[in-house]
């Protein structure tokens, strides 16, 4: 079997998940399969990654080894994906 992807997840999602820890190893291809991953050891995190169309909620951003990505961006054995909140202010 290849080697997990690991994702890291941001504080305030982790939050709402007890029991999530903020990096999980994940078996993914792609982004859309590490959330679904993601969705299956806890219920209820895709709605809180992805909106109904599906893509990336707008306050979010995935990279996937440091680039911008997207659902369909694939995730290579041993790779890295990192979700972020968005950060704003004045």
């Amino acid at each position: 079997m290849a080697e997990p992807a690991c994702v890291f997840l941001p504080d305030a999602l982790v939050r709402l998940f007890p029991g999530a820890p903020r990096q999980v190893a994940v078996n993914a291809g792609s982004v859309a399969e590490a959330i679904a991953e993601l969705e299956r050891r806890w219920p209820g995190m895709a709605d809180r990654l992805c909106d109904s169309s599906p893509a990336i909620r707008r306050h979010l951003k995935i990279f996937v080894e440091g680039e911008r990505a997207g659902l369909d961006t694939p995730i290579r054995p041993g790779g890295e994906m990192l979700v972020m909140t968005a950060v704003s202010g004045g």
